[in-house]
């Protein structure tokens, strides 16, 4: 049985942002697609994207978000995503 994966953003003013994406101007627009597509990738794939060696983590993420591992997905445009794969909690 596949475990369900779940894709949250870390606050909700970062969520209300990319939102806002969708009904921005074309560029807004074209960005929040590129998200999109990659959280789908991601839902299917937690580790589709590059592995971000430790040593390069910014020490607020450790601190303030308590990561782990830390992933790359590079977008069109010089634009990444970042996340961290977190167990869920039960």
């Amino acid at each position: 049985m596949n475990k369900q994966i779940h894709v949250a953003f870390i606050t909700k003013k970062l969520k209300e942002q990319f939102e806002s994406l969708k009904s921005g101007k074309f560029e807004d627009q074209q960005l929040y697609k590129f998200i999109d597509r990659a959280l789908d990738d991601v839902k299917k794939d937690p580790t589709c994207g590059v592995k971000i060696p430790k040593k390069l983590w910014p020490k607020d993420y450790v601190k303030k978000f308590e990561v782990t591992n830390l992933w790359k997905y590079d977008l069109p445009n010089a634009w990444r995503l970042i996340w961290s794969i977190f167990p869920e909690n039960n």
